[in-house]
């Protein structure tokens, strides 16, 4: 292919085949410097085939053919090796190894050219680092020099450089942001890091850097006299429409949201606070905060102008399902208002209904399946709770969140309710990356109006049947629990967290005020049996990116569940399965595990493929093909285990020393349209090792592949992990 795109490349010049950074000192990691190359080779799908330079070659050089600019638009125009570009990427080389400490640093380019290809190669040569030896302080304000050096005073403020670290550019400045932010959250408005500088000294022969840090005096202009840096009250704060209706909020919220303060010195940390506090307001559209100075004075009035949303939106959306093949569709209506009680308060009502085909079932009156839901939700911008105080409140940006659900399932073999109330609260903390959700209190009652008698007889009361796990997930259940989660997401990797528990108050009051027993010794609430169990989720995703092509994503899942006291079994609801879009892809939802149990008399078995721990392990190889499409290669690995010995799931419990023999794996490629604010995924996959098997060619499928047997397609939206 690249020998085509060669008819691409002007005469005397040559196609830039590949570039490398190598480095002649192991403590430089050439990798972190790549971006400094100004000209990189044509992309490659996987980090290893040039398929949109091969895309273009294909195309003729006649571009009034529709052929030849099509092949030229999907494709990739031949990078050109550029020796001015060449020269400047060395000269960015040498600067960033100098900004590193590196001052003594150098860069070099070495061509390899065969035919009509060239090979970049920049060589680094950073030399010895250097060190800061000393700091010293010339601060021509008395007023500053008190809040930053002076130990008696014992300042908030904590200095980043010290004698002994690295001196780098990047150390230099973080210090001068570091000074200018506090300096800014202690009343300076006009402060600025152009005010502060460096002076660097080392003596021969020494890799030792004596540093002075200088900050200037205050100067209104270029010709005005050297003074103290002006330090700024807050005077006055006003509410202003940024419409021409008046602002439909309560003046509690909006000084709720604003953490500036009437009498108090300028804070910008606090400005920055004000406007995520009203961005996170559902009412609010916009917000522009501005300052205006008293003249010849050090006091500043504060306008806040607010943009408001429409308060009610009506939205409506169209749904296609497949579940297990089976195909159907939904719709849902959702009306939302922004400013229920005036205080930014999002009330919204949701109405579903779905619709699905059911196919292969016999012996039942009705073959389809009906589901109607109803959901409300009201999320108050504020943490709502009693014993807290109002600072703590306001220094908060949680929301509180009320919610009522009622779903009614009618399937040919049951008809179900599932009523569920919660209360809850999320929070983040930006600045670390994190993000907290509390689960109060989340109330579930799940009631079962009907069963065929058809099921009854073939599943629930047949003596050659007695299952345990399915007689107890089509019973009456209530389900008190509260939880907790917290997520951490810098971009490269993302920790998930989650911890839950049912019954236990239940539990606790039952025994000491002696609730009833239902026959199968279980404490019981309005007659009904409450369930009791506590389980936890683990999830771990790191992305390694290679260039802005390619990156591989490795993904750690694992979750255990305990049922205990009034609770043998856990709820249908609550329980593992493995299998699917972003589980292990080489079976369908539901089909894999747990342990080796193979299913119920070798058939799929959606209930008892179910389990009470988790593991899931994934590597995806991610890389960008043309316009809006990306690729991605894959392995899995994982299956689902019970932690009891149900006789229903024969080889389903697990073992130390056997369940690493019952992990599955699975291997496949993908197809993504990324259009970045969603992305539609599809994924490919073939077993590997399949722990359930009768015979050793289906246990090694890797090595005997059965496209019928082994196959599995997924659709779904988003990535899998």
């Amino acid at each position: 292919m690249s020998c085509n795109a060669s008819k691409f490349v002007p005469e005397n010049k040559y196609l830039l085949e590949s570039v490398k950074v190598e480095s002649d000192n192991k403590e430089l990691n050439p990798a972190m410097l790549q971006a400094y190359v100004r000209q990189k080779a044509n992309s490659k799908w996987f980090s290893i085939f040039k398929i949109p330079l091969g895309t273009y070659s294909l195309a003729g050089r006649d571009s009034a053919k529709w052929l030849n600019r099509t092949l030229k638009n999907i494709g990739e125009k031949p990078v050109v090796y550029d020796t001015i570009m060449a020269d400047r990427s060395v000269n960015d080389l040498t600067t960033a190894m100098r900004n590193m400490g590196y001052m003594h640093a150098t860069a070099q380019i070495k061509t390899k050219i065969r035919g009509h290809k060239i090979k970049a190669i920049y060589l680094l040569h950073p030399g010895e680092p250097y060190y800061i030896s000393s700091i010293k302080y010339d601060i021509k304000d008395s007023v500053i020099a008190k809040l930053l050096v002076n130990k008696n005073m014992r300042s908030p403020f904590k200095a980043k450089l010290a004698s002994g670290s690295r001196f780098t550019v990047d150390e230099l400045n973080a210090e001068r942001k570091n000074i200018t932010s506090f300096l800014l959250d202690n009343g300076y408005y006009k402060f600025h890091k152009d005010y502060i500088i460096f002076s660097a000294d080392s003596a021969r022969n020494s890799k030792d850097i004596n540093l002075v840090l200088h900050l200037l005096p205050y100067r209104v202009t270029s010709a005005s006299p050297d003074t103290l840096h002006p330090c700024y009250t807050i005077n006055k704060i006003n509410f202003l429409s940024g419409d021409t209706v008046r602002i439909h909020l309560r003046n509690s919220v909006l000084r709720y949201s604003t953490a500036l303060q009437e009498g108090k010195p300028y804070k910008s940390s606090a400005l920055q606070n004000t406007y995520n506090k009203f961005a996170r307001l559902q009412a609010v559209r916009f917000t522009n905060i501005s300052f205006r100075e008293h003249p010849d004075t050090t006091l500043l009035d504060c306008d806040i102008q607010l943009s408001t949303n429409k308060p009610n939106t009506l939205s409506f959306q169209p749904e296609g399902t497949n579940t297990a093949g089976d195909l159907g569709a939904a719709a849902s209506l959702t009306w939302e208002n922004r400013n229920l009680f005036r205080g930014s308060e999002l009330f919204s009502i949701q109405l579903r209904g779905a619709f699905e085909a059911i196919k292969g079932l016999e012996g039942y009156q009705n073959q389809n399946y009906e589901e109607y839901n109803i959901e409300s939700k009201l999320q108050f911008p504020r943490f709502l709770a009693p014993f807290l105080s109002n600072a703590f409140k306001q220094r908060s940006n949680a929301t509180s969140e009320l919610s009522l659900n009622y779903n009614l399932q009618n399937r040919p073999e049951f008809h179900r309710r599932i009523f569920s109330a919660a209360w809850r609260y999320k929070w983040n903390e930006p600045r670390h990356h994190l993000s907290y959700r509390v689960d109060l209190l989340d109330l579930n009652y799940v009631y079962m109006p009907w069963i065929s008698a058809t099921f009854k007889h073939d599943y629930l009361d047949s003596v050659s049947n007695r299952n345990a796990i399915l007689r107890y997930n089509y019973e009456d259940l209530f389900i008190m629990k509260i939880g907790a989660g917290i997520t951490y997401n810098d971009g490269i990797n993302v920790v998930r967290a989650n911890v839950e528990t049912a019954g236990n108050i239940l539990n606790g009051l039952s025994r000491a005020f002696g609730f009833k027993k239902n026959s199968n010794g279980q404490y019981t609430l309005f007659n009904i049996a409450y369930a009791q169990y506590a389980k936890f989720d683990f999830d771990f995703t790191h992305l390694l990116r290679f260039d802005n092509s390619n990156s591989l994503a490795m993904h750690l899942g694992f979750g255990l569940a305990w049922p205990y006291g009034n609770s043998t079994i856990l709820p249908f609801e609550k329980r593992y399965f493995s299998g699917g879009a972003n589980s292990v892809r080489g079976w369908s939802v539901r089909e894999l595990g747990p342990g080796s149990f193979k299913g119920t008399d070798g058939r799929i078995d959606f209930i008892n493929q179910t389990g009470d721990m988790k593991l899931d392990m994934n590597l995806e190889y991610r890389t960008s093909l043309f316009w809006k499409f990306d690729g991605a290669a894959f392995i899995d690995a994982g299956n689902i285990w019970t932690l009891r010995n149900y006789a229903e799931q024969p080889g389903g419990q697990f073992k130390i020393n056997e369940f690493y023999k019952q992990i599955a794996m699975a291997y496949g490629v993908g197809l993504r349209l990324n259009f970045s604010y969603f992305i539609i995924r599809f994924d490919m996959a073939m077993k590997a090792i399949n722990p359930a098997y009768e015979t050793e060619k289906e246990h090694y499928a890797i090595f005997h592949p059965n496209l019928s047997r082994d196959f599995d397609f997924h659709f779904a939206v988003g990535l899998p992990f």
